[in-house]
């Protein structure tokens, strides 16, 4: 266990760096945006680039991880929708919740997390994972919240738009075109992609912490201040408990079925599974109008917690 603790603890401590350096004062909120531009279109796209041009286009395309994931990720939207829709947590609100409950941080936290713990072979399916989220996950909630005013279609549309304007697909595809042309980038070029794709690991993860600081900071008077435990301690539970449970289960199920699932594929995506909610889920919650201090408490609820699940959930598997 202290070997993984060993792994793991660098991790969540560059998460706890970046919140109290914007709780103390330290970084400046107005700076937060500039981080996240920097790891959102430059490192992060490089280092998926490059997971994707140095991993095999049949682990990138798994048939078996896609739908192990994919139907996880839709039964989560689905329980937590059942479970909050209520008189006081309406469409827009139940569906966010939902989307940051089946929503994992597999993108500025999986990536480096897993690599570290599990090697190259973790690339491919985390990789699929990112996809699948950004595409169906994060589509499909955005137009669940705008059934209550009626307005689903154009909310997919604009879903849409957001995942072809986002550059992280965009890397992925380029990175597994050029696995499957065999081609290679001139050294210069090279060079200078590696150079940004070492920096999205320690950015990222100094971001989260800077970005669940600041949200906490502004959502910390007024009306969501008052934000009772039972609309956001139960859906982080369902988060670090529940999928990565529904995970294991539907994914042995599989095997015993005979889908062609690796096993070790499946004990990453149950890792992935394991990871604190993802913190861009309350930038999109700020965008279409849900209940930010709700979403920021889930999220900073999840990320506290997982130090230890995630860390016992390895010690599990292995």
């Amino acid at each position: 266990m202290l070997a993984i603790l060993a792994v793991t603890f660098p991790f969540f401590a560059l998460v706890l760096c970046g919140y109290l350096a914007v709780r103390r004062g330290m970084l400046p909120q107005a700076a937060i945006p500039g981080m996240n531009t920097f790891v959102l279109s430059f490192a992060l796209p490089c280092m998926l680039y490059r997971f994707g041009a140095g991993t095999p286009i049949g682990q990138l395309l798994d048939p078996g991880v896609v739908t192990v994931y994919l139907l996880c990720a839709l039964l989560m939207v689905g329980i937590t929708m059942a479970a909050t829709l209520s008189h006081r947590i309406d469409w827009n609100n139940a569906a966010f919740g939902a989307l940051v409950a089946a929503f994992p941080n597999n993108g500025f936290m999986g990536v480096p997390l897993l690599l570290a713990l599990l090697g190259p072979r973790s690339s491919g399916p985390v990789i699929m994972t990112i996809v699948i989220d950004m595409v169906i996950t994060a589509s499909l909630c955005i137009a669940l919240s705008r059934m209550g005013s009626g307005s689903g279609r154009a909310a997919l549309a604009n879903a849409l738009k957001g995942v072809l304007t986002n550059p992280l697909p965009w890397a992925i595809a380029l990175g597994a075109l050029t696995s499957v042309a065999g081609l290679a980038l001139p050294e210069p070029v090279a060079k200078t992609l590696g150079l940004l794709a070492d920096a999205a690991s320690p950015v990222a993860l100094f971001t989260i912490g800077a970005v669940l600081a600041r949200s906490q900071m502004q959502t910390a008077v007024g009306a969501a201040a008052a934000t009772p435990l039972r609309d956001y301690v139960p859906v982080a539970l369902k988060k670090l408990v529940l999928h990565p449970l529904l995970m294991w289960c539907i994914g042995h199920g599989a095997l015993r079925l005979g889908l062609p699932l690796d096993p070790a594929a499946l004990d990453v995506i149950i890792l992935v599974a394991c990871l604190p909610s993802a913190s861009n889920v309350a930038m999109l919650a700020e965008r279409f109008g849900a209940n930010t201090g709700r979403i920021a408490r889930i999220i900073l609820v999840s990320t506290a917690m997982s130090f230890l699940t995630f860390s016992g959930a390895v010690a599990v598997l292995r």
